[in-house]
């Protein structure tokens, strides 16, 4: 998209262009070599790319623009959900299955490019983040009919507002109609051990029966 870098994307894992693709979802002001650790805790069988956030901010690189901590931009959101197309389209072409795993801001992403395109992905972890609301993309009851989602919330977050991740927590569980994984975490705004296990376990049932081998 005009205005925006090209993607930096650092890779691990599978080389087979036909393996199942994780996509990974730095939070704000992070970057993607900050995220990509990750892979290597996770199931095999699968490529795994980080992607770096079109955004210079604040040392490091954001999704979108927001109106608040958790509240995009919609225009914003809009431009660089539309830059990230580009680059899954080109990367893994229809029919390559996609898992997106998005941190903090990158939940946020993640979420909006899952609620903008269902059937493209194979899931999406929400890890200590909020869905979109109110940003221009549907929240609808039954958007995410039958989707895998595996949402994380850390009971002691003192980053994205309560109110954001009550509500998601309540769409994801309830109206979205999403299978979804839910798990609250008794610690803050990090990816704890535990909650890395329950992703790894997720993550390897969403890829088993997207054809990955573990």
């Amino acid at each position: 998209m005009t205005g925006f870098p090209e993607p930096v994307v650092l890779r691990h894992g599978a080389g087979d262009p036909a393996a199942p693709l994780v996509v990974l979802l730095h939070g704000r002001g992070s970057h993607e070599a900050d995220i990509i650790g990750l892979a290597g805790h996770l199931p095999e069988g699968a490529a795994y790319a980080a992607v770096r956030a079109p955004i210079a901010e604040g040392g490091g690189y954001a999704w979108f623009a927001n109106r608040g901590i958790g509240r995009p931009v919609a225009d914003s959101l809009r431009a660089t959900m539309d830059w990230f197309r580009a680059w899954l389209d080109d990367a893994a072409p229809q029919g390559r299955p996609v898992v997106l795993v998005g941190f903090s801001g990158g939940a946020a992403f993640a979420g909006g490019l899952l609620l903008d395109d269902p059937a493209r992905y194979s899931g999406a972890a929400i890890l200590y983040g909020t869905m979109p609301f109110d940003a221009g993309v549907p929240t609808t009851p039954g958007r995410l009919d039958g989707t895998r989602v595996l949402v994380v919330h850390g009971e002691a977050d003192t980053v994205i507002p309560r109110e954001l991740l009550d509500r998601t927590w309540d769409y994801l569980t309830t109206d979205a109609g999403a299978d979804t994984t839910a798990v609250r975490d008794p610690g803050g705004h990090g990816l704890s051990a535990e909650a890395l296990g329950e992703l790894r376990q997720w993550l390897a049932g969403v890829l088993t029966g997207a054809g990955a081998t573990r």
